[in-house]
């Protein structure tokens, strides 16, 4: 592993070297230094909230934070950026270490660097957004684009009785390069990620005991695009990914040339991931064919969580109708299945459908409408399956399960004539979902669930004032487990700009009543009231005030919370 870290050094520096020296043309040397040696710009903002009430909230009393961004550009040419985050949010909870952040991502031209705690993606199924403690460099000269990165991806976190909660794990180093090549008619591109857990013979016995062992794994992808003709690409991604589950096991004696030079051994599974899409736009018509399938116990360490054990089939279709294409229809249809090696007790096949429309008939109204449809088939195998391997059987339907959901969503947005003094607009917006399980052909007692969601919100702006009001009415509706829940509640806010704008203030109240078969059971006052205002330009401060009382008349008991917020903001 240090030899491999040592190699991994050297290239960054030599491919960092070479694109350096192959950007600076020396017959600009001079125009680069008529420009500022230094320049500065970014911005800086700090906050705190307070929270106080007899709710119990789980909430800190007091948070703050701390964040900025600083760039410097020297001479114009190279520019480092500088993040960072500081808080204390979250203090009390059981994970390795609060979200304080500090990151440099210097560019010149076609090179950027990340440096501190940072993050890069490779390709879904190798490096995909997992945060790491290091550095990485991201490079485009021409058709070519190159991407190294290399550092700690896990903090060691030792099991500790008085925080069960927190997942401990042996600290995990990475590293990994991805290359491509783009061209007008293809493109090509093979990535490489490998990661290794520290080995740590104190913590062995604790992580043994909780099944956590230590793990290796190494990660090869290929990517391709192709143009086959006109208006028809093939898009494919392939990945395969070496797991040593327990790098304490002994090497694989009966192991491949290909697998020994990834260290194979006996604790090392072999798994492979694979996504092809064919599109093709014939005139106005955009059609869409994908299949992906992932390996049962497919896993990469360079993402935090990750599909596996599934077969996609989807297809896609979308095209504008009407006279100046003011509709438009998407339509999908997507197959997926599980149990790929008949390997559990059960397996399921997934359909999923939808339909979205968008119609605009002018430019005061806009309509549009969503429906989408899901199941999921379930069949739990019997023992005769293992035993006397006969199907079918008597009774199959009893094993049999399916889950159906179904979901409509639409809205309708309507402008009144506007002017110069005033803009009117009203919009209604309704969300239904219903599922059901079936056993068999008999929907279960219990099962069934459906949710409404509406709103009719209506906005009004007196421009020349600068003043803002809008009113809503809400409305939901939910039914699970044999009870019906019904909220509703009126919205009133009002927003305004004061002197020449520089002053922004607002205030709402909403009221929301909700009620369980039949009884009222929660009433819920909010009152919200903010202020901004911006000084100098370049500086701004607001403050933010939320008063809330619960009354919960199934217990008498009625609860109040006030939380404040306060920031500053500074750029330059």
């Amino acid at each position: 592993m240090k030899t491999k870290k040592i190699l991994f050094v050297l290239a960054s520096c030599f491919f960092a070297a070479n694109a350096f020296s192959q950007a600076v043309n020396v017959e600009d040397i001079g125009n680069i230094f008529k420009n500022k040696p230094f320049t500065f710009s970014g911005g800086l903002s700090a906050g705190s909230v307070f929270y106080g009430g007899n709710q119990q909230s789980g909430r800190q009393n007091w948070t703050y934070y701390i964040s900025g961004s600083l760039n410097t550009s020297i001479y114009g040419q190279i520019n480092i950026p500088i993040n960072i985050n500081i808080t204390n949010l979250g203090k009390n909870m059981s994970y390795p270490s609060l979200p304080n952040r500090l990151s440099l991502h210097p560019t010149y031209k076609w090179i950027t660097g990340h440096i501190g705690d940072v993050s890069m993606s490779f390709s879904p199924y190798t490096l995909n957004g997992h945060q790491f403690t290091g550095g990485g460099v991201e490079m485009n000269p021409g058709k070519f684009k190159i991407g190294i990165m290399g550092g700690r991806l896990l903090k060691k976190v030792e099991y500790s009785a008085q925080a069960p909660s927190l997942t401990p794990n042996y600290e995990r180093f990475g590293y990994g390069i991805k290359t491509q090549y783009n061209a007008e008619k293809y493109s090509a591109g093979l990535t490489y990620f490998a990661a290794k857990d520290t080995k740590d013979t104190q913590m062995e016995h604790a992580l043994d005991s909780l099944g956590i062992k230590p793990l290796q794994n190494s990660v090869i992808g290929f990517d391709f695009r192709l143009n086959l003709l006109k208006n028809i690409t093939l898009l494919t991604e392939y990945a395969v990914s070496f797991v040593t589950h327990d790098t304490r096991a002994p090497k694989d004696e009966e192991a491949s040339f290909v697998e020994n030079i990834f260290g194979a051994k006996t604790s090392t599974g072999i798994y492979n991931a694979l996504n092809a899409k064919l599109n093709w736009q014939l005139a106005k018509n955009v059609i869409g064919i994908g299949y992906e399938r992932i390996d049962p116990n497919y896993k990469t360490l360079g993402a935090y969580y990750f599909n596996n054990d599934y077969e996609n089939i989807t297809l896609n279709y979308a095209r504008p109708f009407l006279k100046g294409d003011k509709a438009n229809v998407a339509l999908s249809f997507g197959v997926q299945r599980d149990d790929l090696k008949n390997q559990n007790d059960n397996n399921n096949t997934r359909y999923t459908g939808s339909v979205n429309l968008n119609y605009n008939p002018s430019e005061a109204m806009q309509i549009s409408a969503n429906y989408s449809t899901f199941q999921s088939y379930r069949n739990l195998k019997s023992q005769f399956d293992y035993i006397n391997e006969i199907s079918p059987y008597d009774n199959m339907d009893t094993l049999n399960y399916t889950q159906l959901s179904q979901t409509i969503d639409g809205s309708v947005t309507y402008s009144f004539k506007q002017t110069e003094s005033m803009n009117q607009r009203l919009n209604l917006a309704v969300s239904y979902q219903e599922s059901a399980d079936r056993q068999g052909d008999v929907a279960l007692q219990g099962n069934v669930s459906r949710f409404l969601n509406s709103a009719m919100i209506y906005n009004l702006s007196l421009i020349k004032s600068g003043i803002n009001i809008t009113a809503s009415a809400n409305y939901s509706y939910s039914y699970g487990g044999l009870i019906e829940t019904h909220t509703f509640g009126p919205m009133l806010g009002v927003t305004a700009g004061l002197l020449n704008k520089k002053l922004t203030t607002g205030f709402s109240a909403s009221y929301n009543v909700n009620m369980n078969s039949g009884q009222t059971q929660i009433k819920v006052l909010n009152l919200r009231a903010n202020a901004a205002i911006a000084v100098l330009k370049k500086h701004n401060i607001s403050a933010n005030i939320v008063w809330q009382n619960r009354n919960l008349l199934t217990t008498n008991k009625k609860t109040d919370a006030i939380t404040a917020t306060f920031a500053y903001s500074f750029s330059f």
